[in-house]
């Protein structure tokens, strides 16, 4: 099937578009993209040079993707950008290629659910099955685990982590890591408990969810240093498989942890 292009759309000659993908009206598609099966372009959607996007993706209107980083460092180099497959990307939403200076290439995940306003800047790395609400911003080199919820008008500064299944409020300011399993608010951010409800919705036993809320009081409560609660935790995830992502997060240098 020949893909479903608006007339007035412009498409490069090196786009390549896969069987049964649309593209909105006054949609402009940039050279070396690449779109899969089944992906719906809204109207009025610029996608730049050098994007790979996967299947069954939407994006709805008025969204920048794949355009140049927002980095003055940034010289014309063929960085990319790469977006899996099954992502809803809502209005307004712009996400940068990456820079030389990093991997080259700015990356999102698949079953992303990216709200309107969403800015993921250079060289981010989202995983799947993320939440980003309205106005949630990235910096550049922001990565970001799977199941990860940001609450509207969270802002994240540049190199931060935000771990797997842990949740910001509306209005975080984010300037150091957030381990997994976190809920954290505040400006700035401040933990605030685990995502005990996420854990259960995502079928998290009763007894693995006690095991995260025992790490949590161990890195939190416990008055022990840092490195002392990092290896009781670390000790712990041997026998507590819930508790590696924690543990490998925790053992990965970055930008020291919200405390």
């Amino acid at each position: 099937m020949a893909p479903r292009i608006h007339p007035t759309a412009i498409i490069d000659p090196q786009a390549r578009l896969a069987a049964d993908v649309a593209v909105g009206p006054y949609s402009v598609i940039g050279p070396d993209v690449e779109i899969g099966e089944a992906t719906r372009i809204g109207p009025h959607v610029v996608i730049g040079a050098h994007a790979r996007i996967g299947k069954r993706n939407t994006i709805y209107q008025f969204c920048s993707i794949g355009e140049v980083p927002q980095d003055k460092k940034y010289a014309g180099e063929p960085t990319r950008l790469e977006i899996g497959d099954d992502n809803t990307i809502r209005e307004f939403c712009t996400l940068n290629r990456g820079t030389a200076q990093d991997a080259g290439v700015t990356r999102v995940g698949s079953h992303n659910w990216i709200m309107a306003y969403v800015h993921l800047a250079h060289d981010c790395q989202v995983g799947s099955h993320t939440i980003f609400a309205n106005n949630a911003q990235l910096a550049g080199h922001v990565h970001v685990g799977d199941h990860a919820i940001l609450g509207g008008f969270t802002v994240v500064h540049q190199f931060c982590r935000i771990g797997a299944h842990s949740i910001t409020a509306m209005g975080t300011i984010l300037l150091q890591d957030l381990p997994p399993y976190v809920m954290a608010s505040g400006n700035t951010a401040e933990p605030h408990g685990i995502n005990a409800e996420g854990l259960r919705r995502r079928g998290h036993s009763a007894e693995a969810i006690a095991a995260v809320k025992r790490a949590y009081k161990t890195l939190y409560k416990s008055g022990l240093s840092f490195d002392e609660a990092r290896g009781r935790i670390a000790a712990e995830s041997v026998t507590r498989p819930e508790l590696l992502p924690l543990a490998e997060f925790l053992a990965t240098p970055g930008r020291g942890i919200i405390r």
